[in-house]
């Protein structure tokens, strides 16, 4: 086992805003579900321990919650509904902006939180933090796409005396599950949006690191959010994630999870509006006149990037057999930049996957790789929740790895004769959520951007969703919808056409040509 290098207790001295969130129970911080605007044990009086990945030691517990509690959130925040939307917008963004002060004030607590609950590098960590107060202080801005506009009815025979406002309603409820790769990023990337655009929300938080969550809804309440508007339960998915995203007063479900998780709250939602960013199976294209170098390194980041654990992450190479040996050079080469270790220690930028199962999961992949005649260049091997990075030659297209989505630090490289070839491979996969491709010819470049079946293709970079600046989301079965900045509200949303008939009041416009 990987024991802590550097602290033998768990840093969980929260800052004094936190206090209500959790109590100490035989020396462990055991938190609450967040209900109505109150701190409160679930109604089973059930607990789930929270391992760190770190060295597997319990380092909280949160309620284990059931489909009372669920019934209690649901109806908590449809009875808020006309609470968030008699709030006038101005100040609902001075809430939020409140939130963002608070949030960047009391970063430490996140960053410590999400380190240890979810094994991340400090780096990462606190690279997540400032990617959540810029993605809320994002939306506040694209709040004016909620704007609606005005149509003019004259431009048709049947609408001559009318015209129309369109407007953008809030959905309503809206149910929010969330991963556990961002578990406060992707929190605040559905939250936010909902709330400013004037929904209630239930978060279901990711099992394995569902703290950070519980921290962000205090930093909401702290900020002045009416009671019953957010609500947070934690808890397994066939317990607390089944019953929500079937509820019948959930108007909308916005998931970031694995493609099965998806198909199952697809069937479960029913008639509901969908969001959905699911799994990926992200190709990195390397033709002949690519720059090796820079497609080694850009090839490395987004592989082994917080251990592989991405939906976006490129999780395998098709590279043109004239330039394999060249290549696979340089990312050795590039490669030893990449240390994996303690994610506190700041020398290590490669940390623990989330459990042993994530782990022994990416093994069998690796594994079957090989026998099936790849070449071993790299690593290959974990101890509890670390696996090396690992670098595998030769992959065939037999092995499972060339075609299951990997989520660890592991690139498979995959020979192809030609961009045609490369193009045909990529697009024979079930995901369609990111890939990219490295050259120095623009109509290469194109070419390979306009005929794959991706939701978003990088050109000489590895694809990376960020703060979601640019609209993301999946095409085939990785998901429904799309994510990011104007984006996310407009799936939030509902039009509603107001038409209004001039006629009785003579205002209207009559034909002053002949008809044809």
């Amino acid at each position: 086992m990987i024991m802590a290098t550097l602290q033998e207790t768990v840093p969980f001295a929260f800052s004094e805003l936190f206090r209500d969130c959790y109590s100490i129970v035989d020396g462990v911080p055991e938190f609450k579900l967040f209900i109505d605007g109150r701190w409160e044990g679930s109604s089973g009086g059930k607990t789930l321990d929270v391992d760190s990945p770190i060295d597997q030691r319990v380092i909280a517990r949160v309620q284990s919650g059931n489909n009372d509690d669920v019934e209690k959130a649901v109806r908590a925040a449809f009875n808020a509904r006309r609470k968030i939307r008699d709030i006038p917008a101005i100040d609902r963004i001075d809430i939020l902006n409140r939130a963002r002060h608070i949030l960047e004030e009391k970063r430490q607590d996140f960053v410590n939180t999400l380190v240890y609950e979810a094994g991340k590098p400090v780096s990462s960590a606190s690279g997540e933090v400032r990617a959540a107060a810029s993605r809320i202080k994002m939306t506040m801005e694209e709040a004016r796409s909620i704007f609606g506009e005005y149509v003019p009815g004259d431009w048709s025979e049947d609408t001559m005396a009318k015209f129309a406002l369109v407007i953008h309603e809030p959905v309503g409820v809206v149910a929010c599950v969330t991963p556990f790769n961002y578990p406060l990023f992707s929190v605040v990337a559905k939250v936010i949006p909902a709330l400013v655009s004037g929904n209630v929300a239930i978060v279901k938080p990711a099992s394995d690191d569902p703290i950070v969550s519980l921290l962000l809804a205090r930093v909401l309440q702290e900020s002045g959010l009416p009671s019953g508007a957010l609500n947070v339960v934690t808890g397994s998915g066939s317990n607390v994630g089944n019953p929500l995203v079937s509820h019948k007063l959930v108007n909308l479900v916005t998931l970031t999870g694995s493609t099965e998780t998806g198909q199952n709250v697809a069937k479960l939602a029913s008639m509901k509006r969908l969001h959905l960013e699911l799994g990926g199976k992200g190709s990195a294209i390397v033709a002949a006149d690519a720059d090796m170098a820079l497609a080694a390194k850009k090839v490395l980041e987004g592989s082994f990037k917080y251990s592989g654990q991405r939906c976006d992450a490129i999780s395998r190479v098709l590279i043109e057999s004239s330039v394999y040996d060249d290549f696979v050079a340089n990312l050795l080469k590039e490669s030893e930049s990449w240390k994996m270790g303690d994610p506190r220690d700041s020398k290590f930028n490669v940390g623990p996957l989330i459990n042993d199962s994530a782990a022994e999961r990416v093994q069998s992949l690796v594994d079957n790789a090989l026998s099936k005649g790849a070449k071993l260049l790299k690593g290959g091997k974990h101890n509890d929740c670390y696996f090396e990075p690992t670098i595998l030659g030769d992959v065939s297209l037999e092995a499972e790895i060339a075609w299951e989505e990997t989520f660890g630090p592991v690139i498979p490289i995959l020979k192809v004769n030609n961009i045609d070839e490369a193009i045909e491979l990529s697009n024979k996969s079930r995901y369609g959520l990111d890939s990219c491709v490295f050259t120095n010819n623009f109509y290469t470049a194109w070419k390979v951007a306009k005929a794959l079946e991706e939701g978003t293709i990088s050109i000489n970079d590895a694809p990376a969703h960020g703060v979601g600046y640019f609209p993301f989301g999946g095409n085939k079965d990785s998901g429904i919808g799309r994510e990011g900045v104007g984006k996310s509200i407009d799936e939030m949303t509902r039009i509603k056409t107001i038409s209004f008939n001039l006629a009785p009041a003579g205002l209207g416009k009559t034909r002053q040509m002949p008809k044809m």
